[in-house]
């Protein structure tokens, strides 16, 4: 059975509810991610913060990127998947929630990401096809 330790990145790096969209905008285009778990200062997520909600909450909205906090884009509910969970589990929950990465985690502390260049890596072609044709949806 394939797990989520199994195909998750490993190690991500979080950013800080208090901590500009500004910096964290830097800190992605420096790592070349799309997106970045928000987390405690005791690796709790909180959130997700993604270049889509950089542009669309913050730019489009003509907000001052070197003000808001990323903690201000934080979802009211973060969805998160447990380092065991099967890849059954983990394609249900990406389809179910309309989410292209998951946080990985231990006892509510993050340990990985999993996303979906990592399905694609390492689960059968008929499982990619469907996740992304569920997520292509509009």
């Amino acid at each position: 059975m394939t797990t989520a330790a199994d195909i998750m990145t490993p190690d991500p790096m979080c950013v800080y509810g208090t901590e500009t969209v500004y910096d964290v905008s830097r800190r992605m285009a420096q790592l070349g991610v799309g997106a970045m778990p928000i987390c405690t200062d005791d690796d709790q997520v909180i959130g997700m913060i993604t270049d889509r909600d950089v542009v669309v909450k913050v730019i489009a909205e003509q907000r001052d990127p070197r003000s808001v906090q990323a903690g201000e884009l934080a979802q009211a509910h973060v969805v998160t998947v447990d380092v065991d969970d099967d890849a059954e589990h983990l394609l249900r929950f990406m389809t179910e929630h309309q989410v292209r990465r998951l946080p990985v985690t231990v006892d509510g502390r993050l340990v990985g990401i999993v996303a979906q260049a990592d399905v694609a890596q390492h689960l059968p072609l008929a499982d990619v096809g469907d996740l992304v044709g569920a997520l292509s949806v509009d």
